[in-house]
């Protein structure tokens, strides 16, 4: 089976420094750019986290602090990387809990304006989950009757990735061949920020979804306890977090000044 697209979708994987959202670097990431027409596109990169790499991180995907002190830093790469994907939906495996935000977070610090505004993302795994439970190992042996070489590379993970979804495709005829529907199936809670801190209400009112005014509309919170904002701010929350925040905040201002 062939995915159905109108228009492109990425996939890719990350190595990293460990699996902090906020704080963790990105080690390596590979995309797998598949168009409409079929055509596919694929790179790797191997990056300078700027940071050391924890010996046990290294014991798992391979990638030595040696091997990527001489690589271009994320910074550096952020713009190439942005063009690849700007026009594209993303999928990846466990990639709206992990790649996704963490990928968010590094291209905000390398000031990259990246925005989910006009992309959907399929999460291959949540699929995998729905339907049977595993890991990306065991997906691909059981979708793909195939062992998975070199797990823990990126490239290796983004092209079983792909490979798994096309399979589940052609498994479960109740999956819609559509990658807008896919991405409603493998989303778990909605969520307006990739870590989950302001979520929506019944009535998708931005509410928090954590903390003191777990339950509470945003626009509550600001409007009683202005201070909040200033403190979720200056605290370590993922910058995607406080960029939505800020957006919400402006946006309520607009409407008291119109």
């Amino acid at each position: 089976m062939q995915l159905k697209l109108t228009k492109p979708i990425c996939f890719f994987d990350l190595e990293t420094t460990g699996i902090n959202v906020a704080k963790d670097r990105i080690v390596e990431i590979s995309i797998l750019k598949i168009f409409p027409n079929g055509n596919k596109e694929s790179k790797t990169w191997l990056v300078n986290p700027e940071m050391e790499i924890p010996p046990a991180v290294i014991a798992v995907h391979g990638i030595s602090n040696e091997k990527v002190a001489n690589e271009p830093t994320f910074k550096e790469l952020s713009k190439e990387i942005y063009q690849m994907i700007k026009d594209s939906d993303l999928g990846g495996f466990n990639s709206d809990r992990f790649d996704i935000p963490l990928l968010a977070e590094e291209m905000l610090r390398a000031e990259v304006d990246f925005d989910m505004k006009h992309m959907v993302s399929v999460d291959v795994q949540t699929i995998f989950h729905k339907m049977e439970k595993r890991t990306l190992g065991a997906a691909y042996k059981f979708y793909c009757n195939k062992d998975l070489e070199g797990a823990h590379s990126a490239e290796a993970d983004t092209m079983a990735t792909y490979e798994v979804l096309l399979s589940q495709l052609d498994r479960y005829p109740e999956l819609e061949n559509n990658v807008k529907k896919l991405s409603e199936f493998t989303t778990r809670k909605q969520s307006l920020d990739f870590a989950g801190f302001i979520g929506v209400d019944e009535n998708d009112n931005p509410i928090f979804s954590f903390g003191k005014h777990k339950g509470k509309t945003v626009d509550e919170v600001l409007e009683k306890e202005p201070g909040y904002f200033g403190w979720i701010l200056n605290a370590d929350f993922p910058l995607y977090t406080k960029k939505v925040l800020t957006q919400l905040k402006l946006s309520k201002l607009n409407n008291k000044l119109s």
